[in-house]
């Protein structure tokens, strides 16, 4: 079973200097998903979705956190 590393192609984008280098590590992570065999893809694909829903939640925690603090005021 391979391990993918979602985490370093998000924060690579999230401090990309600009869109034409967004474009360029999503094209790399196209292409690593390409190279794979169907087993692989299967498992880049539940690993993708396990990080999403993560992210997803602490994004959502930070931003109920805000709101939470903001109705206090």
């Amino acid at each position: 079973m391979a391990t993918f590393d979602f985490k370093s192609f998000h924060v690579r984008a999230m401090n990309a200097a600009d869109e034409a280098e967004k474009a360029k590590i999503n094209q790399e992570l196209k292409d690593l998903y390409d190279s794979l065999d169907e087993q692989n893809k299967t498992e880049f694909n539940q690993q993708l979705e396990k990080f999403l829903v993560k992210e997803y939640a602490a994004i959502r925690s930070v931003i109920d956190g805000v709101k939470g603090a903001d109705s206090a005021n």
